[in-house]
This record gives C-alpha cells, structure tokens and sequence, in this order.
C-alpha cells in the first residue's frame, strides 16, 4: 500500500461528488479485459483487489483508487524479421521491389495478425487524492503514466481541472542552494547520499550516490556551474525521497516508526481493514510532507491559467 513515488497535481474547481456518487463513477469505468485486437486498455479496479469490490476507498477526507492498465508486448524485432520474410518473398515472386507503401501496408498487416497471440502485461497505479487539500498525486514513476490515469479520472467524471503543483522557488535552483550553503537548509531537512548534477553547457549529466554531498568533490562540482537535477533528502519521523527538478517525489521510503505503527494496529486479520489503516496514515503523513516541502520552496506558485492537463472530457 506505501506508495513509491509521487507526481503532484494542484485540483482546481473540486468535485462536489460524494464518495457513493463517486464509486458510481469509478464502476462505469471499470476494467475490462483486452480484445482480441486490442492494444491495450486502462480502466479502474478495486484497490483492495479480490477481497473486495469497493473501487473507492475514502477515510477522513482521503481517497484511495487503482487503475489497472493492460498491454499487449508485441517486440518491434518480431514484427520487423516477420515484414522481412513476407517483403523477400514477394519481391522474389515478382522480381520488383515493393514500394515504401506496400511494405508499410505488410506491416500493419502482420502486426494485426500477431497482436492476438502477444504477450499481455497487467500493472496497477495508486492514486491518492487529498479532498481537504484539493491536491491529488499518482504513484508512478512515470509522468506519462500519471497524465494516463487523470485522463481516465477526467473521463469518469466528465471534468477535471488539474495542473501540476509548482512552488515559488524552482526545485532546481533550491536543491543547488541547498548543497551550496548548508545554511540555507531547514531546520527539518535531513540531507541524503545521493545526487545528480546537470551541467549547463553539453557536458551531461554527473549522478553519484552514498557520497557526502557536503564535501569537496560535490562542491568543486557546482563551483564550477553544475546544478543539482536530483537531491535525496528527508524529513525527520517522516520519510526520506528524492526530489526531482520537476517536483516529483520518488524513492519514497516512510520512517521505521511510521510502519511500526501500522504494524501495531489491530485490523482483526481483515486484509482489506488493514490497508485502509496503511492507507489513511501513509496518506496523513504525506499531506504533511508535501505541504512542509513546499514551504521549503517558498510556498506554492499560484497558476494563472488552466493548461492543457485541464480539460472537459466530452460525450461522443
């Protein structure tokens, strides 16, 4: 149930759904299996999984919901020997070349044929949304990951108004301050051992981990310009992450006493009664962290327009 990694996402104009009204919307959506044909597909699931059919998950304010995506693994090598082989005997049978189209058609072809009999691959992503907050974050590694399921929260509901959150300060130019001057630090922050440094003509990226970031290697690297793209940081009693240069949060590791208290509390050996325990706590501390880093930043940038994340989903 901890999550891993954070992308955060400042709601605007929030839902007045309640959660019976939401847990409708969820269900409409939920997952089907692929199709034949199909590439892949995204839809909603109960977090708890088989042990119950709740698609929403909502304690104190706090909602829990999964999303399971489905794909097809169809290697481009297998398509493109399988292309070769049909182009070779066709060219041998009208002693021509095929034209850049025909091939192309023979392509689409054989990957309609393969797709079938492809390997699918099944994988699970948390959302977590803060109705107190209006402040939602995804658990996923991957930007396009996150976007993917506010789509599909966006398409549940009908509108979303999201963009993603933003702090005065750029997380670029504070981490880089931060491992300049140790003083610039808060009085809470734990500094970590791990770091990535971009420099800012072409020479690449430097990535060090489990070093002292306040000695003389780290320093003489930003003397000379580079600046700091990654930072592994903490938050005493909290957590410890690593804060990208786009304010995603991921490593998250939750404080030894965190999960001791999870541990300790007495689910009467009720699966799903004991992630929503995970859940509610992890979700409270990370309430907590997430407003403590942007402070850290200098409080929150405020969006004067709606991007392109904040779209109305539309009936066909």
């Amino acid at each position: 149930m901890w999550f891993k990694h954070l992308h955060l996402y400042r709601l605007h104009d929030a839902s007045t759904l309640d959660s019976e009204q939401l847990e409708t919307a969820l269900a409409e959506q939920a997952f089907r299996p692929l199709g034949g044909t199909e590439a892949r597909r995204i839809g909603w699931t109960t977090p708890a999984g088989r042990g119950s059919d709740r698609y929403l998950h909502e304690l104190q304010g706090q909602r829990l919901m999964t999303a399971l995506r489905q794909e097809r693994i169809l290697p481009a090598s297998v398509v493109r020997e399988e292309v070769d082989e049909r182009v070779e005997v066709i060219e041998t049978q009208e002693s021509r070349k095929l034209r850049r189209q025909e091939k192309q058609a023979i392509k689409e072809q054989v990957y309609e044929e393969l797709l079938p009999r492809a390997f699918v691959r099944s994988q699970k992503t948390d959302l977590w949304w803060d109705t107190r907050r209006n402040l939602i974050a995804v658990n996923s590694s991957s930007r396009k990951r996150a976007e993917e399921l506010l789509d599909l929260l966006r398409e549940s509901l009908g509108s979303l108004k999201v963009t993603p959150l933003s702090a005065q300060t750029l997380p670029i130019r504070a981490m880089t301050t931060w491992l300049n001057d140790a003083s610039s630090r808060p009085a809470d922050m734990l500094l970590g051992d791990q770091v990535e440094l971009k420099a800012k003509g072409d020479d690449g990226v430097l990535k060090a981990r489990q070093v002292d970031l306040d000695g003389d290697d780290i320093q003489q690297l930003l003397e000379s310009g580079r600046q700091a793209s990654k930072l592994a940081l903490g938050m005493e009693g909290r957590l410890r992450f690593v804060l990208h240069d786009d304010l995603a949060v991921k490593s998250l590791a939750f404080d030894d006493a965190l999960i001791d208290e999870a541990n300790q509390a007495d689910d009467g050996d009720d699966a799903v009664l004991r992630m929503e325990t995970d859940f509610i706590l992890m979700a409270q501390t990370l309430g907590e962290s997430v407003d403590r880093l942007i402070d850290w930043l200098g409080g929150e940038a405020q969006s004067s327009s709606v991007s392109a994340t904040d779209l109305t989903a539309t009936t066909p």
